[in-house]
């Protein structure tokens, strides 16, 4: 019984060691893989176009053209709060859950993947914004001060970034706690984005359509972005 005992301690004692030993090498291999940085460059690719996309637009406006400003059902009949501030800090949520599930489920892997599809989503955000572009909806009154740092130009608003990035994480991730907590978060931004006319109704639900076809375009044309996972080190 003592001996059970000693060894169920050492075991105890080894699993945080343990843990960090199987997190380090799993991460390595990840950062050895070309699909990682290939993933990365994706992203950093997404992200700059809709940078340049909204600078077009908003050269677009500087020569006296303008935007369309839309009717919209579900907007206008809703009451106009400035809430701006709940979906941009409820947007970082999600991206902080996504990264302690990567731990938390040793799901490292899967990071050159998640990479890709969330920086082609961004890279398909970016052509649309520009392709038929619309003007913010009526009484938009733009981000938080805290947030304008982001974004110099707040322009281009089909399809939602808000909605479609946080809605990418939530297909992403395989744990249904996370799952939960992540859904929380996609569903108080979209209420904050009508509330605050952030968007219109179009542009939250094809955000939510984009997402969905990216993933299963990802997942069907590149499966070797979720890499396989490294042997057990047994020594």
């Amino acid at each position: 019984m003592y001996f059970r005992q000693m060894v169920y301690n050492d075991k105890n004692r080894n699993k945080p060691a343990t843990f960090i030993s199987e997190s380090f090498s799993s991460i390595a291999a990840v950062l050895l893989s070309k699909y990682f940085y290939l993933g990365l460059f994706s992203l950093f690719i997404g992200i700059a176009l809709n940078f340049a996309s909204e600078i077009y637009l908003h050269n677009y406006m500087s020569e006296g053209k303008t935007l369309p400003m839309l009717s919209d059902l579900i907007l206008d009949n809703l009451p106009f709060i400035n809430v701006s501030v709940i979906y941009d800090v409820f947007c970082i949520f999600p991206v902080i859950f996504v990264l302690i599930y990567i731990v938390h489920k040793k799901d490292y892997n899967r990071i050159p993947f998640f990479l890709l599809m969330v920086g082609l989503f961004y890279i398909i955000r970016g052509i649309f914004i520009v392709l038929t572009p619309f003007g913010n909806p009526p009484m938009f009154a733009g981000s938080d001060s805290i947030f304008k740092g982001f974004s110099k130009y707040e322009l281009g608003v089909y399809p939602s970034g808000h909605a479609g990035n946080i809605f990418m994480m939530f297909l992403l991730v395989k744990d249904s706690v996370y799952k939960k907590l992540i859904l929380i978060c996609l569903l108080t931004v979209i209420v904050a984005l009508f509330l605050a006319r952030g968007h219109y109704s179009i542009d939250v639900l094809s955000g939510l359509f984009f997402s969905y076809a990216i993933k299963a375009y990802g997942e069907k044309h590149f499966p070797m972005f979720e890499l396989k996972k490294p042997p057990p080190d047994h020594s």
